[in-house]
């Protein structure tokens, strides 16, 4: 019988909200959260991919050492299918995500992106992608975007912010630290039948410094946000757009202000339950 890795370890109520983003990142299709009396919560996760799966346990024990992780094989007693009978359909904005399995639920007059629930992040699920979807699906409304623009994604995970801008006809680049989240972008984009789309390992700095863009999205932690805050303004081009979202709402004034600091205006702030997504309509030339 195939044999499956379960992960679990325990966090404080105060470490949960990084852990969520963090798990959403790289657990796409979902983990189980049990709270324990001491106002700790217990998380368990099924994997059949083994050797990211031990990333996964080394990748906790570094960010969380205290947190007791363990990784071990039990029998599959098909914990691996189960979660796709509770995935249902997202939809956000003027988009709907859907995996290859519910192609027959998709809704007629959405922008219909499918994407394949892997260890990458992304799937629609997660307030902080729903709000840059949201965010690209509100711009677009408004005649904001069109097909001559270039978008960069930083943090692209399962490219599903490129694959939308791409059904919208611009064209872009993705990129993400994470080499396996690459490999499952472009079994997206494939799936997607989009073009328009380069893909790159790496971070802001990975591609040509010269090159700037008319909408820069990213979709990654606060702390990276802001330590990235130069390298993120410097692909701006003029009367460009930029989205930044994976921020709690405590945190949205504090990224802001790096923000600020660099010459950009304020932007305009939207939630969405605990999370934030930050928007800066036109910044011109002497913002920059």
């Amino acid at each position: 019988m195939p044999k499956l890795l379960r992960i679990q370890f325990t966090l404080s109520e105060l470490e949960s909200d990084e852990c969520q983003v963090y798990l959403g990142a790289r657990v796409a299709h979902g983990w189980e959260e049990k709270p324990l009396d001491d106002d700790s919560i217990f998380y368990t996760i099924h994997l059949e991919d083994h050797p990211l799966g031990m990333e996964i346990v080394e990748e906790i024990k570094t960010r969380w050492p205290d947190a007791g992780c363990v990784g071990e094989e039990i029998e599959d007693e098909n914990w691996g299918l189960a979660w796709k009978d509770y995935f249902e359909p997202v939809t956000c904005g003027q988009f709907e995500i859907l995996p290859p399995w519910l192609l027959e639920k998709k809704t007629e007059g959405k922008n219909h992106i499918i994407i394949e629930p892997k260890m990458a992040f992304g799937t629609g699920s997660h307030p902080t992608t729903a709000l840059c979807l949201e965010l690209i699906s509100k711009l677009a409304d408004e005649g904001k975007l069109n097909a001559n623009m270039e978008f960069f994604d930083l943090g692209t995970g399962s490219a599903i912010l490129a694959i939308a801008l791409a059904k919208l006809g611009l064209k872009g680049v993705g990129v993400d630290i994470d080499p396996q989240s690459i490999v499952c972008a472009q079994e997206n984009i494939d799936n997607n039948d989009v073009d328009g789309i380069i893909l790159s390992v790496g971070s802001a700095d990975s591609i040509d410094p010269k090159l700037k863009y008319e909408l820069v999205v990213a979709n990654i932690l606060s702390g990276p946000l802001i330590e990235l805050c130069p390298d993120v303004t410097a692909r701006l081009k003029e009367n460009s757009i930029l989205i930044l979202s994976g921020i709690l709402v405590e945190q949205s004034e504090k990224v802001a202000a790096e923000y600020i600091k660099a010459g950009l205006p304020a932007p305009e702030i939207f939630t969405m339950g605990e999370w934030a997504g930050l928007l800066w309509r036109d910044v011109s030339a002497e913002d920059e």
